[in-house]
């Protein structure tokens, strides 16, 4: 049975730059595109709200994920408080095969960069697919909204080297 349409959608998302610090130019770039992206395409509903635009600022608080939802106007709306350890191990899984690609990007054969992106992708949809599980009952969203929070989320835990 098909899902009913999710007809909300965000219309500005911000990362708490106290949680996530600066970080090299990749994981920069990989923030922007999809903070970009997510908001050209978005299927986002808070539970119990009506449909309607929202303002979405993703954060880490006392090591679990904050989403401070508000309306258009920036009335806060909730927060929903997420526990970080069922994302962990996905999260490690997908810096880890994140640093693999961006190395192979540089010096690797093409068919060994078309391997690892699609490890890559891969380990990306699995965690699109536990946020929408996580998200259940609090936040509905689509897959491809889900996937670009996925790699917000990710980048919540990128930090620049030291």
């Amino acid at each position: 049975m098909a899902e009913a349409a999710i007809e909300g959608r965000l219309v500005a998302v911000e990362l708490d730059e106290g949680s996530i610090g600066r970080s090299t130019p990749d994981v920069e770039h990989e923030r922007a595109i999809a903070i970009h992206d997510l908001l050209e395409d978005n299927r986002f509903l808070p539970e119990g709200q009506k449909p309607g635009a929202f303002r979405l600022r993703l954060a880490i608080a006392q090591n679990r994920l904050a989403f401070e939802v508000a309306d258009e106007a920036g009335t806060a709306l909730v927060t929903h408080l997420l526990s970080l350890s069922p994302l962990k191990r996905i999260v490690r899984d997908y810096f880890l095969i994140c640093d693999s690609y961006y190395d192979a990007i540089r010096t690797a054969t093409p068919s060994r960069i078309e391997a690892i992106d699609m490890g890559r992708r891969g380990v990306h949809d699995e965690g699109s697919r536990l946020l929408i599980e996580r998200l259940k009952g609090k936040i509905r969203v689509d897959f491809e909204t889900a996937r670009r929070l996925f790699t917000l989320v990710c980048a919540l835990h990128w930090k620049a080297p030291s």
